[in-house]
């Protein structure tokens, strides 16, 4: 008993400046990991352009969505891997080569050529490199809680493990600030041209940054205290989840902890990242400012809630988080919409298409391959209305006759790609044009470009726009620009048969001819009001995650820790959490409406909610010092 108390008293005595030190070099190193692991989440559109160019830009977003989740699918087998390798060897080695994995597959991808060089190559080398971050960062997670978990205070666990839960949110707001910067030196052109590259090989400086700090470090008091005993698991898989006392602590950390804590993290960060710049147009770099701010207001939060479940215990704030995430989700991207592109949200509530189709030319677009052709005139029309962030409802038409688009008075025919062969391009061209003008006319927010027109072609361009009111002696008599028919050729404005004719040819700039897009305008995004609905988003993160890192650390004894810890984690976070974008924006496209995707977080939230106030105990003054 005596041994006990002191043990206790031990526990209960400050934190040494040494102990402070490890813990925070060890957080320090984590937030580089991060960082080097959501580079690909904040610079996705670069990357679909350039690794998967040769998709369409609906069939592209999947994809570069489902590359990303990638990396969240295998984390799980990380968690394996390393988790056991955590309990053998010790938690300051696998430290060491997670950093290195993460750190030099980051490096690599900004490096690797795109598909236009190496075709096919560049994809199937990306996600495998994905797949090494996924591996590299399952390994990650589960040692750092554990190792700060084993050196803090008893006591004060949930405050100090808090701090290892600000490093994800700190390394999405490195990642931020570092591509915010280096837009603003190289501009816009530049930065998506290759700019977006340099962020990835910055991560070599953060691996040698990370790598020396890991060196500093010491082993954990718990780890070493068990191995002088002679009491560490020989067989820690086996142990953590072949025994079914372990493996029922593991399956209630998942279903009643990490799976909706994984969505509402995903869902307040990620999905509101992407849903600001690819549903509400906001410019990325706006976006990117937005979530920003409101990563940096809500990061405190982490290590007060943290703090607070030494008090109060780690359960009831978390299960608060997820209730209260799962009840507000909807009118807050609903508020965010009406906040960063009021436009689009006004044009939503006074104009919903009509997509009437043949029920059997309609299918789901869910395509985990990026590989499947949706080509039938329903398809066409669902995915372009879907790309514009246009609600609409699908109704029966007669079999065998393609889908017509209704947006107010005005009624545009689909196609289907296959049976217009050749002539496709051109056909999708009028048809998405004509689905533009009536959007625009219907009051959403689409810019057409200006168009450069060859004089060769200028007779026709007019003919196909009769919108714009032109007269072709009038825009002849006008300013021009005399360029050689070999530049056009380049530009793509001329065939080469089409350039055999002359040398050179007038080139006429007509505004507001060229491509419609939809934006949000900078002049009437709200910026407070849509990094407060960011914030609240945020919140509802360091509510559900601030406290769960002491919560798994202290469910498992100390001698199956890291591994039992780590497989719910993220398998919760990796699986659930994951594949939340692409989920979420496949049934929003099923289902005509931007919003209807968020039934997937609050799903799951709602699930966990109700599983862990039935099942999940609470640990906040439970004994580290179990090793059996």
């Amino acid at each position: 008993m005596a041994n006990v108390a002191s043990v206790g008293r031990a526990k209960a005595a400050p934190m040494t400046g040494e102990e402070k030190k490890v813990i925070f070099a060890s957080s320090l190193g984590t937030v580089f990991e991060w960082y080097d692991f959501y580079l690909y989440g904040s610079l996705a559109v670069f990357i679909g352009a350039t690794y998967f160019s040769q998709y369409p830009e609906g069939t592209r977003n999947i994809f570069t969505l489902l590359a990303f989740a990638a990396g969240f699918i295998v984390r799980p087998f990380g968690a394996l891997v390393f988790g056991r390798l955590g309990d053998l060897v010790g938690r300051k080695y696998t430290f060491l080569v997670t950093i290195l994995i993460m750190g030099l597959s980051t490096f690599l991808v900004g490096v690797l050529p795109g598909s236009a060089t190496m075709g096919i190559a560049a994809p199937i080398i990306l996600i495998i490199l994905r797949l090494l971050q996924g591996l590299a960062l399952g390994g990650e997670y589960g040692g750092a809680a554990t190792y700060v978990a084993e050196h803090a205070p008893h006591g004060r666990r949930g405050y100090f493990t808090s701090w290892i839960q600000t490093t994800a949110t700190l390394g999405l707001f490195l990642s931020l600030f570092v591509i915010i910067c280096v837009q603003l030196m190289l501009g816009k052109e530049a930065f998506a041209a290759w700019g977006w590259r340099i962020p990835f090989l910055l991560s070599c400086v953060l691996l040698g940054i990370s790598v020396w700090i890991r060196l500093k470090m010491n082993e954990s008091p718990a780890f070493q205290k068990m191995k002088a005993e002679g009491k560490g698991s020989k067989a820690p898989l086996s142990e953590a989840f072949g025994q079914w006392k372990n493996a029922k602590i593991a399956l209630i950390a998942l279903l009643g902890a990490t799976m909706g804590q994984a969505v509402v993290w995903y869902g307040g960060q990620f999905y509101a990242l992407f849903f600001l710049q690819s549903v509400l147009k906001v410019d990325l770099q706006s976006a990117n400012i937005m979530v920003a701010i409101a990563l940096a207001l809500a990061a405190p939060f982490f290590v007060i809630f943290g703090g607070l479940s030494d008090r109060i215990g780690r359960k009831g704030i978390i299960m608060a988080g997820l209730l209260i995430a799962a009840i507000t989700y909807n009118p807050l991207f609903k508020a965010m919409t009406w906040m960063a592109n009021p436009a689009l949200a006004e044009a939503q509530a006074s104009i919903r298409a009509t997509v009437t189709a043949d029920p059997s030319d309609c299918h789901f677009q869910f395509n985990m391959t990026g590989t499947s052709k949706f080509t039938s005139s329903c398809d066409v029309a669902t995915a372009f209305l879907t790309k514009n962030s246009v609600p609409y409802d699908v109704v029966s038409g007669p079999a065998g006759q393609p889908a017509t688009v209704k947006i107010g008075d005005r009624t545009i025919t689909s196609y289907d790609a296959v049976a217009a062969g050749a002539s496709a391009k051109a056909t999708n061209a009028t048809f998405e044009k004509n689905v533009n003008v009536a959007l625009h006319d219907a009051g959403y927010p689409l810019n057409r470009a200006s168009a450069r027109v060859p004089d060769s072609k200028l007779d026709a361009f007019i003919a196909a726009n009769p919108e714009l009111g032109l007269n072709a002696q009038t825009v002849r008599a006008g300013d021009k620009q005399v360029v050689p028919t070999s530049q056009l050729v380049t530009d793509k404005l001329l065939t080469a048969e089409e350039a055999q004719a002359a040398q050179e040819m007038p080139v006429y700039t007509i505004a507001n001819g060229g491509a419609f897009s939809m934006v949000a305008d900078p002049q009437r995004v709200n910026w407070i009001g849509t990094i407060a609905v960011l914030f609240v988003l945020v919140l509802y993160v360091t509510m559900v995650y601030g406290p769960i890192a002491a919560l798994l650390v202290e469910l498992f004894p100390t001698r199956i820790r890291y591994t039992g810890m780590s497989l719910p984690y993220h398998i919760g976070n990796g699986w659930f959490g994951g594949l939340l974008p692409a989920t979420a924006f496949a049934m929003s496209a099923a289902a005509g409406n931007i919003y209807y995707g968020l039934w997937y977080p609050i799903v799951f939230a709602a699930i966990t909610f109700v599983i862990g106030v039935l099942f999940l105990p609470e640990t906040k003054d439970r004994d580290l010092s179990k090793i059996d």
